[in-house]
């Protein structure tokens, strides 16, 4: 968070350790999951106190990072991005940097049956020189599916100091019948090769909990996403 590509006139980032009590070990794209999720839901936050669309809002302050902003552009462009929600149907965005390389994704999402359903997920990676798209494009995929299962059902409870969760049946995975359709572009490039395993993940919650606030005009700043 005080590595921020936007360039804002003035920033203050302050941090406080919480100890959980328990062990706590690695977890796919490890610190950026969470940091890219506080950082990215913030903008959003951001640009709706100062009126402006979050894509646009976005754009002013990535003028000098030229390859995130590309991402971000891209992924607005092939996602169709400004969907007024009539249908019930409602977009997030959001873009981030993780293991050199550069990922935007926009989501749509709706509000089913007092369910959140997720839709749809345009991501758009820069990940330098790619040697293998099919590859690029698996891992995106994984990378997203991974993180909307820790979005929606991804809660870890303790009782009695111990974990309550044990399997999959009390600590459910994203199925087949609930993924969203995915779309991967990946930016041509000469640069040198960066990561593509877990870079797909961090963007993903921030831009359903935009998507989120524009259906149900709530704030979602902790994960999983809970309606009530």
């Amino acid at each position: 968070a005080a590595d921020l590509p936007y360039k804002f006139p003035s920033i203050e980032v302050r941090h406080t350790k919480a100890d959980a009590g328990v062990p706590v070990s690695y977890w796919r794209s490890v610190g950026h999951s969470q940091n890219a999720f506080v950082v990215e839901s913030a903008i959003s936050e951001l640009s709706e106190t100062s009126g402006m669309d979050e894509y646009l809002f976005r754009r002013e302050y990535l003028k000098d990072s030229p390859r995130l902003l590309h991402v971000l552009d891209e992924a607005a462009k092939k996602g169709a991005w400004g969907k007024t929600g009539d249908d019930g149907v409602f977009q997030g965005i959001a873009a981030h940097k993780s293991f050199g390389s550069y990922v935007a994704e926009l989501v749509e999402l709706k509000i089913e049956y007092g369910e959140i359903r997720l839709l749809k997920v345009v991501s758009v990676v820069d990940c330098g020189f790619v040697v293998n798209p099919d590859i690029v494009t698996m891992q995106m995929e994984s990378g997203i599916i991974f993180g909307a299962t820790a979005a929606l059902y991804g809660e870890i409870t303790l009782a009695e100091g111990e974990v309550v969760q044990s399997n999959f049946d009390d600590y459910p995975i994203m199925r087949m019948n609930q993924a969203p359709i995915i779309e991967t572009h990946i930016v041509p490039s000469n640069e040198s090769p960066t990561g593509v395993g877990e870079p797909g993940l961090p963007p993903l919650a921030p831009a359903m909990a935009s998507a989120l606030f524009k259906a149900t005009g709530k704030h979602f700043r902790s994960l999983p996403f809970k309606l009530s």
